[in-house]
C-alpha cells in the first residue's frame, strides 16, 4: 500500500502540515487500460466508504479505472493499521483485485499496486500520464493473452525428510558403543546419498515442468517456493511459476503439463495448473 501522493505538493497523510479535513477524498487508481464499457464496472463497490468506480480519462485512449475514496481512511497511519489487520488488509486485497478482474472482463488492463493514491484526479492523471508509453506497450503485450499459474509438490516420504533430534541423539549414542562407529557412519552416509538423490529429483521434476510449460508460454516467471507453512509437512514445492500465455495455447499448455503426472517413476508428484488469471507477474516496472 501506498498513501497518497501527487509527485509535487505535500501529500494527504501525517507528513502534511494538518491532516485530511472530514469530507476530504483521495483518488485510488486500481488499473490503466484502453477505453473500455463503465458498465463493466457496474456493482463493484472497490474500497469500502469510497465512491462509485469510474474511468478516468488520460492521454489518448487510455483510462485509469479510479475511485473517489475518504482520505483520513488513507493516510499513513490509517494504512498502517490495515496492515497491520490481517481481516482487513485481506478484505482491501479483495476488493481491489475484484475491481481488476472486472476492468479487465473487456479488453487487457496494467494493475496498479494495491491502495496506489493521489490526492486528486488532476495529480493521479500527471503521474500516469508520465508513463503513458510504458502503458502502451504493456497493454500490446498483455492482448489477448492471460496469466497462468504452474506449481509443483512431491510428496515426502520418511526416507528424505532429516532426522529427528531425538534419533541422531540416540544416533551418537550408539556411535560411542564398541564396534557401533562403522556401522552408524555408513546410516549416516545412507541417509546423506538418499536426501541427495531426492533433492537431484525434485530438481529434475521442476525444470522439466518449467520447460514444458515454457515452450507454450510467451514469458515466464519462477518465483521461491513456498516453505512448509504453506504446503504442509507432508507436500514439498519445488516449482512455483507463471506464464503468459496466448489466449489461444492456453489448452494445450495446461494438456501438456498435467500429461507429465505420471512421467516421474518413483516419486509421488503433484502438479497444479490455474488459469487463467489477469497478468499481474508480467506488467513489472510501471510504478506511477
Amino acid at each position: 500500500m501506498t498513501a497518497p501522493t501527487d509527485r509535487g505538493p505535500a501529500p494527504v497523510g501525517p507528513s502534511a502540515p494538518a491532516g485530511p479535513a472530514d469530507g476530504m477524498t483521495a483518488t485510488c487508481v486500481f488499473a490503466v487500460r484502453r477505453g473500455g464499457d463503465p458498465g463493466s464496472l457496474a456493482g463493484r463497490s472497490g474500497h469500502t466508504g469510497g465512491g462509485p468506480l469510474r474511468l478516468l480519462p488520460l492521454a489518448g485512449s487510455l483510462r485509469a479505472v479510479v475511485q473517489s475514496v475518504p482520505a483520513a481512511d488513507f493516510t499513513q497511519e490509517a494504512l498502517r493499521r490495515r496492515l497491520s489487520d490481517p481481516v482487513a488488509l485481506e478484505r482491501c486485497a479483495r476488493g481491489h483485485h475484484d475491481v481488476v478482474v472486472a476492468a479487465a472482463a473487456d479488453g487487457p488492463v496494467v494493475p496498479l499496486p494495491l491502495a496506489t493514491l493521489f490526492t486528486d484526479d488532476r495529480r493521479a492523471a500527471e503521474a500516469l500520464d508520465h508513463q503513458r508509453e510504458l502503458f502502451l506497450g504493456t497493454l500490446d503485450r498483455l492482448a489477448g493473452r492471460a496469466e497462468w499459474s504452474v506449481k509443483v509438490h512431491l510428496g515426502r516420504s520418511a526416507g528424505t525428510a532429516p532426522a529427528p533430534a531425538a534419533s541422531r541423539t540416540a544416533g551418537t549414542a550408539r556411535a560411542a558403543a564398541p564396534g557401533a562407529g562403522a556401522a552408524y557412519l555408513s546410516r549416516v552416509r545412507g541417509r546423506e546419498r538418499d536426501r541427495q538423490s531426492w533433492q537431484d529429483a525434485a530438481l529434475h521434476v521442476a525444470q522439466r515442468v518449467h520447460d514444458t510449460a515454457a515452450a507454450l508460454a510467451v514469458a515466464a516467471v519462477r518465483r521461491r517456493p513456498h516453505g512448509p507453512e504453506v504446503t504442509g509437512r507432508d507436500r514439498h514445492q519445488v516449482l512455483n511459476a507463471a506464464f503468459l500465455v496466448d489466449d489461444a495455447q492456453s489448452a494445450e499448455l495446461a494438456a501438456a503439463v498435467h500429461a507429465l503426472r505420471g512421467s516421474f517413476t518413483g516419486l509421488e508428484v503433484h502438479i497444479d495448473v490455474t488459469g487463467p488469471w489477469v497478468p499481474y507477474s508480467f506488467t513489472g516496472g510501471v510504478h506511477p
